[in-house]
């Protein structure tokens, strides 16, 4: 009873039909497919990025060893043997 019959469909028609006349009729047909190709587009565009975005994440999240740098290792060096020394 509370389903969607056949029928049902038919009259949903009939009266968009007398609402908007035939001529109107493919035009709004074809605007509704044109939008949901455009959606799907930008959802897929959307993911992309969004992808994208997320990569990039990941590869800043990944640590890099720190490089040392010969002229902090003879300060280290020295401040160290001063250090002991006192």
């Amino acid at each position: 009873m509370g389903e969607l019959q056949p029928w049902h469909l038919i009259v949903i028609l009939v009266v968009l039909f007398l609402l908007f006349g035939a001529k109107k009729m493919p035009d709004m047909a074809r605007s509704v497919g044109q939008s949901l190709r455009i959606f799907k587009s930008e959802m897929r565009q959307g993911a992309k990025e969004t992808e994208e975005v997320a990569k990039q994440a990941r590869e800043a999240a990944t640590v890099t060893p720190a490089v040392e740098n010969s002229t902090t290792a003879k300060v280290t060096d020295a401040v160290q043997k001063e250090h002991n020394a006192s």
